[in-house]
């Protein structure tokens, strides 16, 4: 069983290294301005089918909607 595994993790690790190319990680500690603007409503953000001006990065999605819910007592 092991030796199946080990043909898997190959097989994983080869994929992966198509996905991702020979990119090395890349630090980010650079610090910038958020892209959601802290008084955006989630009607202004999310009610129209416009392409954001740039990338939201994922977090800050993530923080923005948990707001969201929190305020509608959507999440606990």
């Amino acid at each position: 069983m092991n030796g199946l595994l080990d043909v898997g993790l190959l097989l994983w690790n080869q994929t992966r290294q198509q996905w991702i190319g020979n990119k090395k990680p890349q630090k980010r500690t650079q610090l910038r301005e958020p892209t959601i603007s802290w008084n955006a409503t989630y009607e202004s953000l999310l009610g129209t089918n416009k392409p954001f001006a740039r990338r939201v990065p994922l977090p800050e999605m993530v923080d923005f909607l948990v707001d969201v819910w929190e305020q509608e007592g959507l999440y606990d």
